[in-house]
């Protein structure tokens, strides 16, 4: 990889903001320190935020992104009432057909979405949280719900299962990602050589059977 200054990455990363059309870039500010992005101002939506981290996660050479993007609605933009949007995250999860949203409990205090209850697949626990980020008025969501399967696999399938869909996967070699499973918690280790690397790894454990968490300690390690 070539080196790049911390200034040219902070260029780097900004551009790459400037150029999604999800994310209004004026308020945006840009540090790099250490090879980690640092992500400070305003942005009008909670997915305008979720997308500014993801374009620094791409440039190639940022190994760490710290988001510290505000959520600040335009003054233009009536903000829902907390009730409102409880009523919208909830329709949203009725519609999602492989999501049980009878066993989900939606609060709302000023903009931050809580959610509460179980579902049967950490990727559903994934899926709820993506959908709430997409509702207007939405600051922040905190995911405490669990996970319970019905039917719990050994560990030892679960890690055959995750390696076996990263050795099918291009974007990652299996020999770099180390997979450790414990009573259904994923422990993924080792050193990849960028994000698109990272992401792959990581979608392989939140979709394998039988998960029900996952802790990251990859490390994105630029050659």
């Amino acid at each position: 990889m070539v080196f790049m200054t911390d200034q040219e990455l902070a260029t780097r990363v900004k551009d790459q903001i400037l150029w999604d059309g999800r994310v209004p870039a004026a308020e945006v500010d840009i540090t790099i320190e250490d090879s980690k992005a640092i992500l400070r101002g305003t942005v009008p939506s909670y997915r305008a935020k979720m997308a500014a981290a993801e374009d620094a996660w791409v440039v190639s050479g940022i190994q760490k992104v710290d988001n510290q993007l505000q959520v600040k609605y335009p003054p233009a933009i009536t903000v829902p009432p907390d009730s409102e949007i409880a009523s919208s995250v909830n329709a949203v999860l009725v519609w999602e057909p492989d999501i049980d949203s009878a066993q989900i409990e939606v609060s709302v205090t000023s903009g931050i979405v809580t959610l509460r209850g179980t579902v049967n697949a950490y990727w559903k626990k994934y899926q709820a949280e993506q959908d709430a980020y997409g509702i207007g008025g939405v600051i922040d969501v905190i995911n405490e719900l669990g996970v319970v399967l019905t039917d719990q696999p050994f560990d030892q399938v679960i890690a055959r299962d995750i390696e076996a869909a990263l050795a099918r996967n291009s974007h990652v070699n299996v020999e770099d990602v180390t997979v450790a499973v414990d009573n259904g918690t994923v422990i993924l280790g080792g050193n990849v050589p960028n994000w698109a690397a990272w992401r792959s790894a990581y979608n392989a454990a939140i979709y394998t059977t039988g998960v029900i968490d996952v802790v990251d300690q990859l490390n994105i390690v630029y050659t």
